[in-house]
C-alpha cells in the first residue's frame, strides 16, 4: 500500500537527497508585491532546485498574504511542480506549510482545501487540540502531516518545554500524589513525540523538529524512532546541518528532511546552493556510515 512516506522515500531514493526547498516568498524578496511576482518567484527556485529537492514546502502565508489571487497563484505552484516531477519522472512530494489545528468538522474542511483543491500531499498541523484535530489530514494514508513538536523559534519553550507526568506516571497516579520525583516528568515536546509515534499507523505522520536545538532533535529521536522529521533552522537561522543530521537521522540514514529556504532563495545561484547542500547531506552521511 502506497503511504505518504513510502512516496517520499522513494522520491529521496531517485534524487539522493534529503534537501526540501522551502518556497517562502517574502514580500521583501519580489520585484512587487503581488501575487503573480510571488508565483514567478517561486516557479524560479522550483525550475533551478527540482534536481535535488526530496520535497518542495510552499509557505501558505506567503500568498495568502495577496488574498484570493494569493491563493490561486499557489494552486498554480503546486500543479507547476507536479508538471515539472512528470517532465522529470520522479515525482516530488509537496508539503502545506500551514501548521493548521483546529476542532475536527473545521479539521475536515481544512483538509479538503489542502487536499483536494491544492492538491498538496501533506501538511504541517499544530496538534495542540488532540487526536482528534489531525484525524482528517491522516485517515488517507497516501496523504501526510508534520505535526509541530519541537521548533526552531525563539518563543518555542514558552509551551513546548514545560514539564508533564510521563506516560508511566499518568497511568498510577492517585489523588493523594502531591509530590513527585522530577524523574516523572518529561518536556511536553516528547509527549507529542510519543503520542505521534503511536499514531502512526498509517505511516503517514511525521514531526516538525528544529535543525538548531540538536539536544532535542536526539530526545525526540529515542522517544520516536520511526519517524520523519521535518527539519528547519539549517543556513538563515543558524542550525549547523552536520549536528543536526547526527542527532537526529535514524539508523538507516533517512528519517529527516533538511528543510532551508532563505540560503537557497538568496543565493546568487539557488541551483549551485541546492547542489552544494544536497552534496554536503551525502558526505555527512558517508562521515557517519550511513
Amino acid at each position: 500500500m502506497e503511504t505518504f512516506f513510502s512516496f517520499l522515500e522513494r522520491r529521496v531514493d531517485d534524487c539522493s537527497s534529503l534537501l526540501c526547498v522551502g518556497l517562502d516568498p517574502h514580500v521583501s524578496m519580489l520585484p512587487e508585491a503581488s501575487a503573480e511576482a510571488a508565483l514567478e518567484f517561486s516557479l524560479g527556485i522550483v525550475q533551478e532546485t527540482s534536481a535535488y529537492a526530496a520535497a518542495f514546502k510552499p509557505n501558505a502565508a506567503f500568498f495568502e498574504f495577496f488574498g484570493a489571487k494569493g491563493w490561486d497563484a499557489l494552486s498554480e505552484l503546486i500543479a507547476a511542480i507536479k508538471a515539472e516531477s512528470q517532465r522529470m519522472g520522479s515525482m516530488i512530494p509537496i508539503i502545506l506549510d500551514a501548521k493548521r489545528g483546529d476542532i475536527a468538522s473545521t479539521a475536515a474542511a481544512y483538509a479538503k482545501s489542502a487536499f483536494d483543491h491544492l492538491g498538496a500531499d501533506c501538511i504541517t498541523l499544530n496538534p495542540y487540540l488532540g487526536k482528534d484535530s489531525i484525524e482528517p489530514f491522516i485517515n488517507v494514508p497516501e496523504k501526510g502531516a508534520f505535526l509541530l513538536c519541537k521548533t526552531s523559534n525563539p518563543g518555542a519553550s514558552d509551551l513546548q518545554d514545560m514539564l508533564v507526568l510521563n506516560d508511566e506516571e499518568r497511568g498510577k497516579m492517585k489523588d493523594d500524589d502531591a509530590l513527585l520525583p522530577l524523574s516523572s516528568f518529561q518536556p511536553l515536546y516528547i509527549q507529542v513525540a510519543k503520542n505521534a509515534q503511536r499514531w502512526n499507523l498509517n505511516n503517514n505522520i511525521g514531526l516538525v523538529v528544529g535543525a538548531t536545538q540538536p539536544e532535542a532533535l536526539a530526545n525526540v529521536r529515542a522517544a520516536a524512532p520511526d519517524l520523519w522529521f521535518l527539519s528547519p533552522g539549517v543556513g538563515a537561522q543558524g542550525g549547523d546541518l552536520a549536528t543536526a543530521l547526527k542527532a537526529g537521522l535514524r539508523a538507516d540514514g533517512k528519517g529527516m528532511l533538511i528543510n532551508v529556504s532563505r540560503s537557497i532563495a538568496k543565493a546568487e545561484s539557488p541551483k549551485r546552493a541546492a547542489a552544494e547542500l544536497r552534496d554536503e547531506i551525502l558526505q555527512v552521511k558517508s562521515q557517519l556510515g550511513l
